[in-house]
C-alpha cells in the first residue's frame, strides 16, 4: 500500500460519525420586512432612500441630488429616459467613466439593509462596481426581514452571478480614516418604490 493510500485509509477509519443539519425554521418569517428598517439601515451605512410610486420621479430625484452627473446608464429606459444607450457592448472597459448606473435590485433584507443583484437585472457584471454612483430600484413588497428569509428565497439561483449589495463602497483600514468608494460606487441611492 502505497503513502498516499495509507493516508486516504487513515483519514476514512477517522471520520466522525454524520449528524444532522440543525433545523433553522425558527430564524425564517412568513411576514413581510421593514421598510422603515431597511431605510434607517441604508441611511447608518451612508446610503440614501427615496420612496416613489412611479419612475417617473426618479429623473427629477437625480437632478437634484446629483448636480454633477452627465453619463447616466439605467438597466431600463422608463427609469432614466435619455441614459446612454449601448453600452453593454465591450469588455466592460466602456464603463469606467459612468458617473451613475440605475439598475433594479431584485429582493432587500431589512436586518441589514443589503440588496440582491444578479446578472440577469445588470447585464454586465462590473456595472455597479465601476460606476461611480449606484442607484438601486426595489419594488417596496420585496423587502424581506432577514438574511435567512433571503437565502430562503435564492435558495437556487437561476443566474450564473449574484452579490449582496448593501451601502457604498468604504474601507476604514488605511490608517483608520474612512474612504468612500474604495473599491466600488462611492454613494448608494435606493428608490424604493410601491
Amino acid at each position: 500500500m502505497s503513502s498516499r493510500e495509507q493516508i486516504l485509509a487513515a483519514i476514512k477509519r477517522n471520520q466522525p460519525e454524520q449528524q444532522e443539519l440543525p433545523v433553522l425554521d425558527s430564524f425564517r418569517h412568513t411576514e413581510a420586512g421593514d421598510p422603515a428598517a431597511f431605510r434607517k439601515v441604508v441611511e447608518t451605512l451612508g446610503g440614501q432612500v427615496y420612496e416613489i410610486t412611479s419612475y417617473t420621479e426618479i429623473q427629477p430625484l437625480v437632478a437634484e441630488h446629483y448636480t454633477d452627473v452627465t453619463r447616466v446608464v439605467s438597466i431600463r429606459p422608463e427609469y432614466f429616459p435619455g441614459a446612454i444607450t449601448g453600452w453593454q457592448e465591450g469588455d466592460g472597459r466602456q464603463l469606467e467613466q459612468v458617473d451613475l448606473a440605475i439598475i433594479p435590485g431584485q429582493l432587500g433584507v431589512a436586518e441589514n439593509g443589503a440588496i440582491w443583484i444578479t446578472e440577469q437585472e445588470i447585464e454586465v457584471r462590473v456595472l455597479p462596481f465601476i460606476t461611480q454612483h449606484l442607484a438601486i430600484v426595489l419594488p417596496r413588497t420585496e423587502i424581506l426581514p432577514t438574511m435567512h428569509d433571503a437565502y430562503a428565497r435564492i435558495w437556487s439561483p437561476s443566474a450564473g452571478f449574484g452579490v449582496f449589495i448593501a451601502g457604498p463602497s468604504k474601507t476604514a483600514d488605511i490608517e483608520q480614516s474612512l474612504v468612500l468608494g474604495a473599491h466600488g460606487a462611492k454613494s448608494l441611492t435606493v428608490f424604493l418604490i410601491g
